[in-house]
C-alpha cells in the first residue's frame, strides 16, 4: 500500500547542497543498493551525447523517463555521474516514510516528495522553480506511477507540461527583464526523452523454475506435468487471477483472461466506490483509483472518522491497489510470438507482488538507459480540444525507443 496513513501529508522540499549527492555518486552507494535490492548489476547509456549537449548549452532540463521498476529513479543516478551533475527527483510521499535512513538518502540525493492523492502545490511550484534556475536537471516520470510492463508505455499525465511549459514562461520572462538577465541562463526549457530498459544478464531457466516451483506449491499444484515457462506463467497467473475472482464475486469466472481482468477491475471499483458514496470521475481505471485513494486519505485524517471506519479505509485502499495491479497485466505481453525471458521475469515479479507484497530480485539485470533529442517546450497554448502537441511528441518517443529496445531481449 502506497497510501501513508501513518502521519498527514508534509511537503519535503529539495535540498540544494551538491555535497551530498557528490558524496554517493563517489562512494557508488547506489550500485551497492541497486545490486542488493533491485538485481541491477550492470548498465549501458546510449545517446548520452543529447543529454551533454542540453547540459553544455545551458538548457534547463526536464528528464522524462519511463517508469517500470522501483530501480528507476537511482539508475537515473548513472547518466549523472558519467556528465559529473546532479539531478533532482520529484518522488512520491510513501517513499519518505519508508524509513529514516531511505527519506534521508532521498532528500540528499536531491528527491522532494509529491502527495499523488491531492494537488500539491509546494511540489509542482518545486518542480517549476528547479526549471526556472535551471541548474541541476529535474527527473520526473510522466506515467505517474511504476509498473512491471518494460515494453509497454501507460499514458502519460499532461502535469508534466504544465510545469515545463510554466517554467519556459517564467525564465523568458526573466530573460527580458534587464535586473534578472544575468541570472536567468542562456539556454532554453527541453524535455529530453529517456528509455530505461532492463535486460537478463543471464539465462533465466533456472531462476523462472525455482520461483514458479514455489508458486504452485503454494497453492498445492505437486506433481505437475512438464510445461515450458511461459506456459506455466500464464497458468499461474490464470489461477491468481481465479482467486481474486473468488475472493470479490465469491466464485471464478471463465471467459478469456483479458475480459475477466477488466470486469473485476470494474467490479472492484464499482462496490469500492459505492461503499464509499462517491461518484466515479471517469471511465479511466487510473483516475478512478486516484480519486478513490484521495478520498480515503483525507477522510482518514479528519476527525469524523475513527475506529472502524479507518479500518475500512485501509481496506478501499487496499481495493483501489489492486484494481491498479491487475490493470498492468497487459493482454498480450506473453502471446507466443511475443513472449521474451524479460516479460517472463516481469510477470512472475508482478505475480510475486500481487499476491506475497514483495517481488524476488535475485535474477541479475543490466539496465539500458537510452536518451534521445531533446524537446524544445514552447510557451504558447496547446490547440484546444487536441492532444497537446509536446506530450505526444514525447509518447511517440519513448514509444519508438522501448520498442526497438525491446527487440533485444530473448525470446521464449
Amino acid at each position: 500500500m502506497t497510501v501513508v496513513f501513518d502521519r498527514p501529508y508534509e511537503f519535503v522540499p529539495p535540498i540544494r547542497s551538491t555535497v551530498w549527492p557528490w558524496v554517493i555518486q563517489r562512494l557508488r552507494l547506489y550500485d551497492f543498493y541497486l545490486r542488493r535490492k533491485e538485481g541491477v548489476v550492470d548498465y549501458e547509456l546510449r545517446g548520452i551525447e543529447h543529454l551533454k549537449d542540453a547540459v553544455n548549452a545551458e538548457h534547463s532540463i526536464l528528464l522524462a523517463p519511463n517508469h517500470c521498476r522501483y530501480a528507476d529513479p537511482l539508475v537515473m543516478g548513472w547518466p549523472g555521474r558519467h556528465l559529473g551533475i546532479h539531478v533532482h527527483a520529484m518522488a512520491s510521499w510513501h517513499l519518505f516514510n519508508e524509513g529514516k535512513l531511505d527519506a534521508f538518502a532521498i532528500r540528499r540525493m536531491g528527491g522532494f516528495s509529491v502527495f499523488r492523492e491531492g494537488n500539491d502545490r509546494k511540489a509542482l511550484e518545486a518542480a517549476i522553480e528547479i526549471l526556472v534556475d535551471g541548474r541541476r536537471p529535474l527527473i520526473v516520470f510522466p506515467e505517474g506511477t511504476t509498473n512491471r510492463t518494460n515494453d509497454e508505455l501507460k499514458p502519460l499525465l499532461d502535469g508534466v507540461a504544465f510545469m515545463a511549459r510554466t517554467a519556459a514562461k517564467r525564465r523568458q520572462k526573466l530573460k527580458q527583464d534587464p535586473a534578472t538577465e544575468a541570472t536567468a541562463g542562456s539556454g532554453q526549457v527541453v524535455i529530453q526523452p529517456v528509455a530505461i530498459k532492463y535486460l537478463c544478464v543471464e539465462e533465466i531457466d533456472r531462476w523462472a523454475k525455482e520461483q514458479l516451483d514455489r508458486f504452485e506449491m503454494q497453492i498445492g499444484w505437486n506433481r505437475m506435468p512438464d510445461r515450458d515457462l511461459r506456459t506455466r506463467t500464464i497458468q499461474l497467473a490464470e489461477a491468481m487471477l481465479a482467486l481474486k475472482e473468488t475472493q470479490y464475486y465469491g466464485h471464478s469466472c471463465g471467459g478469456p483472461l483479458p475480459e475477466r481482468r477488466d470486469k473485476l477491475i470494474d467490479h472492484i471499483l464499482t462496490v469500492t466506490e459505492a461503499e464509499m458514496e462517491i461518484e466515479r470521475p471517469s471511465e479511466i481505471v487510473r483516475e478512478r483509483v486516484r480519486n478513490l485513494r484521495a478520498t480515503a486519505s483525507s477522510r482518514f485524517f479528519s476527525d469524523a472518522y475513527d475506529g472502524q471506519a479507518k479500518l475500512d479505509l485501509r481496506r478501499y485502499v487496499e481495493s483501489a491497489d489492486l484494481a491498479q495491479d491487475l490493470s498492468s497485466y497487459p493482454d498480450s505481453y506473453l502471446m507466443e510470438d511475443q513472449a521474451t525471458d524479460t516479460r517472463i521475469v516481469e510477470t512472475i515479479q508482478r505475480l510475486q507482488e500481487t499476491i506475497n507484497g514483495k517481488a524476488d530480485h535475485t535474477i541479475p539485470l543490466k539496465a539500458v538507459i537510452q536518451f534521445e533529442k531533446p524537446i524544445t517546450v514552447e510557451t504558447g497554448r496547446p490547440p484546444k480540444g487536441q492532444r497537446d502537441p509536446m506530450m505526444q511528441s514525447l509518447e511517440d518517443s519513448l514509444k519508438s525507443m522501448l520498442s526497438d529496445l525491446s527487440q533485444e531481449a530473448r525470446r521464449v
